[in-house]
């Protein structure tokens, strides 16, 4: 008997159904030329922003102060080759001072301590410079002080000292203190003994002229210790020692 034969049922649709495949392309995309299926897909790439980095303070802060340093600088130098010119064309010397003569005219004390006393005070002012004049100023202040205690106030002539100019001035100083039981005191043991301690003081506003220039107001301060044989009133006071220091006090 002939083998029979095996009928398998088929599904008509599924047979003409198209086969599902992998799509090549991905939707959305273009078809190149040179595509290549086996390849892997190209991976998309993210853009990347670049951001300038912050400018810092600190930097903007050491330019001012480099800046600021420069200019101070050659400010001064210049201050200082200005200086040496000057000090090349005028050759600048400092004037001398002395307390030549004190004459007491009135000194007394009264049983309260109370001193009052009037002193005529001779001094030289001498200007060794060749090209510099000094002008004396109104608002001088002299004083005489016994102790820390002042004795008697006066002022400085107002005038002009010239060049190599040696000028002798005298000014009256008067006022009155109060000295004390103390003080008192020792002011007798040292009249007796001939060396009473006194202290000069002056400040005295000048004005220097270079040549046909005159500078700003400066205080010419004059120091000096003497030592006088006595504080009658009447006597020219013999001047023991004196020893003046000066200074220009800008």
């Amino acid at each position: 008997m002939a083998e029979q034969q095996k009928i398998h049922p088929v599904d008509l649709e599924a047979a003409n159904a198209p086969k599902a495949t992998t799509p090549l392309v991905p939707p959305g995309a273009t078809r190149s030329d040179n595509f290549n299926p086996a390849a892997p897909p190209p991976r998309r790439s993210i853009p990347v922003s670049h951001t300038l980095p912050p400018k810092k303070r600190g930097n903007c802060f050491c330019r001012c102060l480099c800046c600021s340093l420069l200019t101070l600088i050659i400010i001064i130098i210049a201050i200082a080759a200005a200086a040496g010119i000057l000090y090349l064309i005028f050759r600048p010397k400092l004037p001398s001072y002395t307390v030549d003569r004190l004459r007491i005219t009135a000194f007394s004390i009264d049983p309260n301590f109370a001193a009052r006393a009037t002193f005529d005070l001779t001094v030289t002012a001498n200007n060794p410079n060749k090209k510099i004049g000094i002008y004396y100023e109104d608002g001088s202040h002299l004083s005489v002080l016994y102790d820390d205690t002042t004795l008697c106030t006066g002022s400085f002539p107002v005038f002009y000292q010239g060049h190599r100019n040696k000028t002798t001035v005298t000014t009256v100083l008067d006022g009155q203190a109060q000295l004390g039981s103390q003080l008192f005191s020792a002011l007798q043991q040292q009249q007796q003994t001939g060396s009473v301690p006194l202290r000069f003081k002056g400040d005295v506003p000048v004005k220097l002229k270079l040549g046909g220039l005159k500078l700003w107001k400066v205080t010419a301060r004059v120091r000096c210790d003497l030592v006088v044989n006595s504080l009658t009133a009447g006597n020219l006071i013999s001047l023991k020692t004196s020893n003046c220091k000066f200074r220009l006090k800008l």
